[in-house]
């Protein structure tokens, strides 16, 4: 009988709760005891954890955020924090940890496996989509629909007052969710790490300010823009206020923060959960180790961590290419 320890760490994704059920029903269902360690690696390191039982996982799979707590663990960045970690493993005779993270979480997974000789297994939950070698994360399409949800009702304000929104969306340093979102939410203009350079300012802010004046004398409409967090220096507030003092336009910031990462995820991702934990603990059974459990092709793939954490992995090259060209509305130019 082997002993699974199971944690969430970093952000939080809509999914995670469908994954550790996915995990637990799999784990029980080969008779392996599962333990769950709670606030990510700082449970484990300080040994807070609990068994888990079916019923513990009655209900959850619609479910937003993580029954295991989640945070960010700076001790795993030190490596008397990672011998801590293997330290408890040990003490509570773990055979194999599966962790569900983004890629801070799998580099701390692969850090732990180099002083343990366990299984290490890593679930991709984050809603940044950001992880190689999987065609979704876990939580991504429930902050795709949470964001383009939030952006209609924004339109309808921006239509109503002919204003310009500047809405900022999270990814970190990856444009996938503004992407997605943009083009969903026919955004006037999508602003990414992928399709927008930041490093001469001036003419950025001289190209939006024409486009900018150019819709509201012609058409008398709403403007919006969907920016990636981390992209514009001082964030979309201060882009917002420099727009407005060159174009004479009210341009209104709308940062959708943490609400992209809450509420109930969609089925997408709760199939994707069930699919990823279910083999997590298949794979455990099988003796495999050092692995990330991704999906491509709606087919379950196993990827060797460190391939996983690479970043890698770029925003569908047919959507930029199809915002750069056709849908921006720098390209309409009869409005």
């Amino acid at each position: 009988m082997k002993n699974i320890a199971l944690l969430t760490s970093g952000g939080d994704a809509p999914g995670m709760n469908a994954a550790i059920r996915a995990v637990v029903l799999t784990a029980h269902h080969y008779n392996f005891n599962i333990t769950g360690y709670f606030h990510g690696y700082n449970g484990l390191i300080h040994n807070e954890s609990k068994s888990l039982s079916l019923t513990d996982v009655n209900g959850i799979i619609g479910r937003g955020g993580t029954i295991l707590k989640s945070a960010r663990c700076p001790a795993m960045l030190t490596p008397q924090g990672i011998q801590q970690a293997v330290a408890s493993l040990e003490k509570d005779q773990i055979d194999a940890l599966i962790v569900i993270g983004g890629d801070g979480s799998f580099n701390g997974l692969i850090e732990i496996s180099l002083l343990w000789q366990g299984q290490v297994i890593g679930i991709p939950g984050t809603i940044d989509n950001d992880i190689d070698h999987t065609d979704f994360t876990i939580g991504f399409s429930t902050a795709v629909n949470t964001a383009i949800e939030a952006i209609d009702k924004i339109r309808d304000t921006a239509d109503a007052f002919e204003r310009v929104f500047i809405v900022e969306l999270m990814g970190r340093n990856s444009g996938h969710i503004t992407f997605n979102v943009g083009i969903s939410s026919a955004a006037e203009q999508i602003l990414s790490f992928e399709n927008f350079d930041c490093a001469d300012t001036t003419a950025r802010l001289t190209e939006l300010s024409e486009d900018i004046k150019r819709v509201q004398t012609n058409r008398h409409a709403s403007y919006l823009i969907v920016i990636a967090e981390n992209l514009w220096p001082d964030g979309c507030s201060s882009l917002a206020q420099q727009l407005t003092e060159i174009t004479g336009i009210d341009c209104t910031p709308c940062i959708l923060g943490y609400i992209q990462r809450g509420g109930s995820p969609v089925a997408k991702d709760r199939l994707l959960a069930t699919k990823l934990g279910v083999a997590s603990v298949q794979a455990i059974n099988e003796e495999k180790t050092h692995l990330m459990i991704g999906e491509q092709n709606n087919a379950v793939v196993f990827i060797e961590l460190i391939e996983a954490v690479k970043h890698q992995k770029k925003v569908n090259s047919q959507l930029i290419k199809a915002q750069k060209d056709i849908l921006s509305v720098t390209n309409q130019t009869q409005i």
